[in-house]
């Protein structure tokens, strides 16, 4: 990892076993007014003992650090069982990052809120899809589809 990464999370082991991680891609400009959504997100992961991991939050990197960011990417989401895409922004990082966990066979969640524009490629290669009106709907559709999971 260069210099101008840092990571701010801990282990994954839990009570002596590994939890499941699922990787949260989200735009990084969105970030901050998804906030609400994300913590919906992380609530209904945890109500399953799994673990979320929000790569947006976890590390920050110097522009001239592209491929390192990737390498990082693309480690941390063969280290979960799961990829969840928040989609009501299409970040075009979002759309390598599930691509290559369908390519890994890691369940793919689809996510976007109803007003937000469909993306038909992510949709198309996806598992499962959520459309969701609002952080409460987002965590009690999420709740259902994780069930179907595991």
């Amino acid at each position: 990892m260069p210099p101008s990464a840092r990571r701010s999370v801990g282990g994954k082991k839990s009570g002596g076993f590994e939890r499941m991680r699922a990787y949260i891609s989200v735009s990084y400009q969105l970030r901050n007014a998804l906030r609400e959504e994300l913590d919906a997100i992380k609530a209904a992961l945890t109500s399953h003992q799994i673990e979320p991991f929000i790569f947006v939050d976890q590390y920050q990197f110097d522009p001239a650090d592209e491929m390192a960011m990737m390498k990082q990417a693309l480690a941390d989401i063969d280290s979960c069982g799961i990829l969840i895409a928040e989609t009501t922004d299409k970040a075009i990082g979002i759309g390598i990052e599930t691509g290559y966990a369908k390519a890994r066979n890691k369940p793919v969640i689809y996510l976007r809120k109803k007003t937000a524009p469909h993306s038909t490629t992510l949709s198309g290669i996806s598992d499962y899809r959520v459309y969701y009106e609002n952080a409460a709907d987002l965590q009690m559709q999420l709740e259902s589809v994780l069930k179907n999971i595991l």
